[in-house]
């Protein structure tokens, strides 16, 4: 499913990445989401703000639609 489908549905993010190596940017796009580490979860409500975080972390998470 695209991101942009994703609109005004609660989505599951999982963290598969760890931090290293990463942007100032990519750093605080992780915490932003509500992601620690390697394998915490955090469930949002997509939104225009919310899709702009992932696309920039992409490689390092995976989304499930709820």
């Amino acid at each position: 499913m695209s991101l942009d489908k994703m609109l005004k549905k609660n989505i599951l993010i999982t963290q598969i990445r760890g931090f290293s190596g990463l942007t100032r940017g990519q750093k605080a796009n992780l915490t932003g989401l509500g992601l620690r580490g390697i394998g915490s979860k955090s469930s949002l409500l997509c939104s225009e703000s919310i899709l702009g975080m992932v696309r920039k972390i992409e490689h390092l998470i995976k989304i499930d639609v709820e």
